[in-house]
């Protein structure tokens, strides 16, 4: 069992009082459920940045691709003051091995997409992106974000859960030092994960890592994660999914009797039509590592990407 895994988190959805209106936004799954799970870093950047509890509502406006930070009701201005702050707490956070970020959604500090901009007229339209989220994601691109209103969507939550737990296995790789060979093994144990996002770029990565030894060491490993987690980013479909599976199948051949093949294709086209969640295969395919003793699927992140009691492909 990894160290848990340390994510930033707005501080509202920990059930923290630190809202403009001096309430919270405690989301019971991120607190309760994944906390097991991972060490939270709070950040409220209206708190933090000088506002206070209560203060007056704030919202953007202007230039989508530089708006302006105004309080509602006085019209004042303080983009600068939480600009300023932002850059120095993302500089801060660089300390904090942060694997993760889950923003407020709406807000419009910490919204990651469709926060409402108002135009000269007083006319909003979500088109926005909140001054300290936009800050993060452009200080640390390769860590994965998301809102908590979009991780109630099981794709997108069994997504990101799935990126911070292979991000923090990158990291603890990483850490054990620059052996090529410690690279092999990690894509060794991800290729099929990686492929059920984009059999593109698992080939692009295998082409990277079999070459490993033409390319310097940190060359090489900023160009294997970048590719890792654009790959990630992507979404795992039935089809692809199936895919994977099907190449599963293909390590038993020789073991798999008539009735356990047919069985497997049956499942698996079940999956294929949505009558299956993707839990169902693959708790078969781990019946038949098990059985068959299956050395190569045993070791692969795929068939077990994150913990199970988070079941999170019992929806997927």
């Amino acid at each position: 069992m990894m160290d848990k895994i340390r994510i930033g988190i707005s501080s509202c959805l920990l059930g923290e009082s630190v809202r403009y209106d001096g309430g919270h936004k405690l989301d019971r799954f991120v607190r309760d459920t994944l906390g097991l799970y991972v060490d939270y870093v709070p950040v409220c950047p209206e708190v933090e940045c000088g506002f206070g509890i209560p203060r007056e509502s704030m919202h953007l406006e202007g230039d989508p691709r530089s708006p302006r930070l105004v309080t509602s009701r006085t019209k004042k201005d303080v983009t600068g003051q939480m600009v300023t702050w932002a850059q120095n707490r993302v500089a801060e956070l660089e300390g904090e091995d942060l694997c993760g970020f889950i923003f407020k959604s709406n807000s419009p500090s910490s919204g990651m997409e469709r926060v409402k901009i108002f135009d000269d007229k007083g006319m909003p339209r979500k088109i926005g992106i909140g001054l300290f989220a936009g800050i993060f994601m452009n200080h640390f691109p390769l860590v994965p974000v998301e809102e908590e209103g979009r991780l109630h969507d099981p794709v997108l939550r069994e997504s990101f859960i799935e990126r911070i737990f292979t991000l923090k296995r990158w990291r603890e790789m990483i850490g054990q030092g620059g052996k090529i060979g410690n690279l092999v093994d990690f894509h060794s144990r991800h290729k099929l994960l990686i492929m059920a996002h984009s059999p593109k770029h698992s080939t692009a990565l295998g082409k990277l890592v079999a070459g490993a030894k033409a390319v310097l060491e940190e060359e090489r490993y900023g160009q294997y994660q970048s590719m890792l987690m654009e790959a990630l980013k992507l979404k795992a479909t039935a089809k692809k999914n199936a895919n994977v599976l099907q190449h599963l199948m293909g390590y038993f051949k020789k073991q798999l009797s008539a009735d356990e093949k047919r069985e497997l294709l049956e499942v698996l086209d079940h999956y294929q039509q949505g009558h299956f969640p993707l839990i169902v295969p693959i708790t078969l395919i781990n019946h038949y590592v098990r059985k068959y003793d299956q050395p190569y699927l045993k070791i692969q992140y795929y068939l077990n990407p994150h913990p199970l009691e988070l079941q999170l492909r019992n929806h997927v």
